[in-house]
Order: structure tokens, then sequence, then C-alpha cells
């Protein structure tokens, strides 16, 4: 049962799912991996969401000295914030200002900053926005309701399996004087892959 008064069917695992099963006891009958592990990583997994990337953000709004060092070395930053990034995987934060604006994308498969954002959203993992956020970078934000000017350089980020990036959008305006849970409050998912900006608090 579900929180209503009904039973929801049971809908069949997708393909991709049951190859993904398949895969894992493999690994674990030939003792590559134990379940313990494999749950404590889903564990991992699942304890990462876009909110650590919008309380990075926020610190960095309010902190020049960390807004340094997240931009320099973005895991040491993290775990100032108790957000731990650790591991083979590179991080790189890339700076919205008047003059570029910076959209990520993995035009191979699906790298994501999955560390400190969690689980990508589906479009970013579809051929669609693959190819489309390079060829045109302006149409694919206009898509998402955001209009980048003319006069703004439009630079785009090719995510691999070692180095991931995330966006450090600028502060709306119409936020002196916020908290920095305030502050953190504006920052959307998308807005950290450049898809989109912060709301300003009287549109938010």
């Amino acid at each position: 049962m579900t929180g209503h008064d009904h039973p929801h069917p049971e809908l069949p695992a997708s393909p991709y799912a049951v190859r993904i099963r398949a895969i894992e006891q493999l690994l674990i009958e030939r003792g590559v991996l134990t379940r313990a592990e494999v749950r404590a990583q889903i564990s991992y997994m699942e304890a990462r969401s876009p909110e650590n990337g919008a309380r990075l953000v926020a610190r960095a709004w309010v902190d020049e000295g960390f807004k340094a060092r997240l931009l320099e070395d973005t895991k040491k930053a993290a775990l100032e914030l108790g957000i731990d990034a650790t591991g083979p995987v590179e991080f790189l934060v890339v700076e919205n200002t008047p003059q570029v604006h910076n959209l990520i994308v993995c035009t191979l498969c699906s790298c994501y900053p999955r560390a400190i954002l969690g689980r990508p959203p589906d479009w970013y993992k579809s051929l669609d926005y693959r190819s489309r956020a390079v060829r045109e970078p302006r149409a694919v934000m206009r898509e998402f309701g955001f209009e980048v000017p003319e006069d703004i350089e439009v630079r785009v980020h090719d995510s691999t399996a070692d180095l991931r990036y995330m966006v450090l959008p600028m502060r709306p305006e119409g936020t002196k004087g916020m908290s920095e849970t305030g502050l953190a409050g504006l920052v959307r998912r998308d807005d950290l892959i450049g898809a989109t900006i912060p709301l300003s608090p009287a549109k938010a």
C-alpha cells in the first residue's frame, strides 16, 4: 500500500534495470563486491541532492574567501560545509559573470557532479540535450525559459569521467540582507548546470 487508500500496480523493470541487477549479482557472486558495499554506495548517492550545490553557492555569495576556495579546490571547499565529494573524480566550479554564462553537458553519456548534486535529471542524459547543448546552447536555454543576452558569451563545458563541472551562478538582484539559508532557497538544480539562473526573490 502507498499513502493513498489504494495499492499501485507494480510496473515491470526496465531492460536497463534488469541488466544492472544481473551485473550486480554477478559481481557479488564472484566476490568483487558485497551486498553491504552496494547498499552503502546507494545510501551515499541518495544522500546527495541539489541542495548541496545550493548551499555551496549561497556560501560563496556571502563569503568571498570561500568563493575563492570553491573555485580553486571544489572538494576541499565542499568539505567545509560537510559535503564529502572526495574520490578519484575531479570537480571544477565555473563562475558566471556579467560577461560569461556557463552551460554544462556530457556529450558522451551522463557524467554529472553526482557526488555533490546526486542523480542527474533525465533531460541531462537525453541525446537531444547532449547534442544540442553544444550546437545551439542559446536555443536550449531559451526552451528552459532563460534568454541569454547576445552580448554575453556562452561557454559550454563537456564533462568527462575524470572531470565534472558545476556552475556558480551570479547572485540575483534584490537579495541584499538575505540570510545564507534564504539565498540557498533561490538556487535550483538547473541553475547549477547553467540551463537557468536563480530567480530574484520577487519572482521566486
